[in-house]
């Protein structure tokens, strides 16, 4: 069973504190955990911090009790794949060949792709149902197809933590569901996956666990129907929520 923790994560913008002695419960296979939180509340540099993507002043990330700074590049590539926020590809690259970066970490540099790695690739392309999209530069691809080409190739890792930054930006409802699914579907298959969300009502239909934060600090963790209670959502969200359920799930919606 692969095991993910964070604790005591500390970051600064200049001499700003963003992040204050942040962590995560334990996050392990077959299990989604969603971090939320209010614009600036420090969701993404808390990802990005843990992924040693943004500078931090303090804290320990470990990895099956390893830490995650100890291992090789290629290690910790192979180790946790991210999908940004940022979604700009600088390169001029046909989609294939973006996913195709999703592989790397796997590869020596002496013989190129291999059988398992063009294997890989094309099921991440089916997963997000992208294979149409295979040869356009991705430059000329609409923000949702970006999006879901660039899951595709965190998805192309086969990595056993798999961490999205705001996975469903730019997505239709349809595709919005369909992301979801996948990030589900990855749990269930033995991953642990972490995403950050805006959507309170697709965390609430999809997340087994939730961290909400505000002001650079974790302000309490548990399951859906216990973080997105009304005082909490009238006292970090500043709204109220409509509830109900549908189907043997409970669906909120922000009032």
């Amino acid at each position: 069973m692969t095991i993910f923790t964070a604790s005591g994560i500390d970051a600064f913008y200049g001499k700003t504190k963003v992040l204050e002695g942040v962590g995560l419960p334990e996050l392990s296979d077959n299990q989604v955990l969603g971090l939320l939180g209010p614009n600036a509340s420090g969701k993404s540099t808390l990802m990005r911090a843990m992924l040693g993507l943004r500078e931090r002043a303090g804290g320990e990330v470990l990895l099956d009790g390893r830490d995650l700074f100890s291992m090789t590049g290629p290690e910790r590539a192979r180790a946790v794949s991210f999908l940004p926020q940022d979604r700009r590809v600088e390169w001029r690259l046909r989609a294939r060949d973006v996913v195709m970066l999703g592989r790397y970490p796997h590869q020596s540099g002496l013989g190129g792709a291999t059988a398992k790695d063009h294997a890989a690739v094309d099921r991440a392309l089916e997963q997000v149902e992208a294979t149409y999209l295979v040869d356009r530069p991705v430059q000329v691809l609409s923000g949702g197809e970006r999006t879901r080409v660039l899951l595709a190739r965190a998805l192309a890792v086969e990595a056993p933590v798999m961490m999205a930054d705001e996975p469903t930006t730019a997505l239709d409802p349809l595709h919005q569901l369909q992301v979801m699914e996948i990030l589900r579907g990855l749990a269930d298959a033995g991953r642990g996956v972490l995403v950050v969300l805006h959507d309170l009502s697709l965390a609430a239909r999809f997340m087994d666990r939730l961290v909400l934060m505000d002001m650079g600090r974790a302000v309490c963790d548990g399951a859906p129907v216990d973080v997105l209670s009304d005082e909490r959502l009238a006292e970090v969200y500043r709204v109220r929520a409509l509830r109900g359920e549908a189907d043997g799930r409970r669906w909120l919606l922000p009032w």
